[in-house]
């Protein structure tokens, strides 16, 4: 299991600061959250999701991977 963690705008979307995960690919969890989290519409797409934080490719297998961060965008300076 991948732990998924969610930040900001994201964990309000989700109500959850952390889900755990079996998802194959990046690209899988992003339709399964999608799936069963429709407020991510519109944010996941602007969202950093970053895998034992480094950027991937949707098609990047997750078996073995400890943390994926979605970060949304930040505001401010």
């Amino acid at each position: 299991m991948t732990t998924v963690r969610f930040f900001a705008a994201a964990a309000e979307a989700t109500g959850h600061d952390a889900l755990e995960s079996d998802a194959a690919t990046l690209g899988d969890l992003k339709q399964m959250l999608l799936a069963e989290h429709p407020a991510l519409h519109g944010l996941l797409a602007r969202c950093a999701v970053l895998v034992d934080g480094a950027r991937v490719d949707d098609d990047f297998a997750l078996a073995g991977a400890a943390t994926i961060d979605v970060l949304p965008p930040f505001a401010g300076g």
